[in-house]
């Protein structure tokens, strides 16, 4: 038995921007728009792997939250503290310096870790927390 990644969740809170980010700034492939207005679920990836996705998700689309529910996910989720995605770069200073001039917002430069990892931080338009790893 074989297990892989297929798909990751992240919820956004505007899908244009939420495409803009993926697709411009990480290059990311769009590979399904699917919904109206602001409830669309947004499937991005990169196209060197067809069989590995990040799906975005609106967070109003939430079923069985209460309204106290989905403010406090939306809270979280802007800050940055509820969902994340780990990526990995051949050259993490070249990708630094390219989101940053895209306008990306840099929460962290690259850095060497005391673990022994070099990676970086960045937030998307929702607040969600990226950390971008050299390999």
């Amino acid at each position: 038995m074989t297990l892989t990644i297929h798909n990751s969740f992240l919820p956004h809170t505007d899908p244009d921007a939420s495409i803009a980010f993926y697709r411009d700034a990480l290059g990311f492939e769009v590979r399904l728009d699917v919904g109206k207005g602001a409830i669309r679920w947004v499937t991005v990836g990169p196209a060197n792997q067809p069989d590995t996705a990040v799906v975005l998700h609106p967070i109003a689309a939430s079923h069985g939250l209460t309204d106290t529910e989905k403010r406090v996910l939306t809270e979280l989720v802007a800050k940055g503290s509820f969902f994340g995605v780990n990526l990995a770069s051949t050259d993490l200073d070249a990708t630094f310096a390219s989101l940053k001039e895209k306008g990306a917002e840099i929460v962290q430069e690259p850095t060497d870790q005391p673990w022994g990892a070099r990676d970086m931080a960045v937030r998307d338009p929702s607040g969600n927390l990226l950390r971008i790893q050299a390999i």
